[in-house]
Formats: C-alpha cells, structure tokens, sequence
C-alpha cells in the first residue's frame, strides 16, 4: 500500500513557477535517495508537464508528493490545468505530434522517463497528468 508521506501545491503561472516546480521535484527526488540519472528522468519529464500546463493550458498547478510502498521510495507529480484539453490523446502521445513549434516530443517522452503515466483530459475540461518514478 503506497503511504504519502509529503504533499506539496505550486502554482504554475509562469515560467519562473516551471523553475520552481523543477527545483522542487529535484529536492524531492534527492531526499529519496534517486542517483542523478533518476533525477535527472523525473525533474526532465517534470519540466515538459509543467511547461505544457503553462503553454496549453493557461497555467495551473501541480501537487508534488513523497511516497512510500514497502521498501519502495518515490516520486509523486500530479500537473492540472483548466484549458482546453486535448481531443485525442493517443494522437497526442505520438512522437511527432505538435501543437506548438516543438519537436512533438513533449508526452511520449515524458511517458518513457517516468515508471507511472496516467492522463485525463477531454476538450473543454482541461489537463491532468500524474508521473511517479520509484527508487
């Protein structure tokens, strides 16, 4: 059974609360005891989701926890916007797909750094996406 040891809510309505949620997702990690290249996976895919919550969806915010499941310590993100959601998400996933001027690489890649993506949108309700990564 997975226990919450710590939450924590940061808005992210600009790009300076993207750095802070970045750091914040870092310092967690940190304290779990992830190596540098868990970190860097998380606080990576972090970053995107923050970044798309901001850009394509108007701001928002994400809640950041700390678990625990038996020997097992991770990381908890959780990014949620009110924008206009996305119509199809498999198309989203896609390498490739783009909404913006970016590679299309956004939420397949954040998927593939993470051990746990769910995500729930539907056009007109907005965005949330929660990654875990585990030690």
């Amino acid at each position: 059974m997975t226990t919450v040891l710590k939450r924590d809510v940061l808005p992210l309505k600009s790009e300076q609360d993207v750095v802070l949620a970045r750091q914040a997702v870092r310092k967690v990690a940190i304290e779990q005891g992830f190596g540098i290249v868990d970190q860097t996976k998380i606080v990576t895919a972090a970053s995107e989701l923050g970044r798309n919550t901001l850009i394509h969806g108007g701001g928002g915010e994400m809640v950041i926890e700390t678990l625990l499941d038996g020997a097992r310590r991770g990381v908890r993100a959780t990014f949620t916007d009110r924008g206009k959601g996305i119509a199809d998400i498999a198309k989203a996933l896609k390498d490739g797909f783009t909404t913006g001027s970016g590679m299309g690489l956004g939420l397949g890649g954040s998927k593939r750094l993470v051990d746990h993506f769910e995500i729930r949108s539907a056009p007109g309700e907005g965005t949330c996406i929660t990654i875990a990564r585990w030690k």
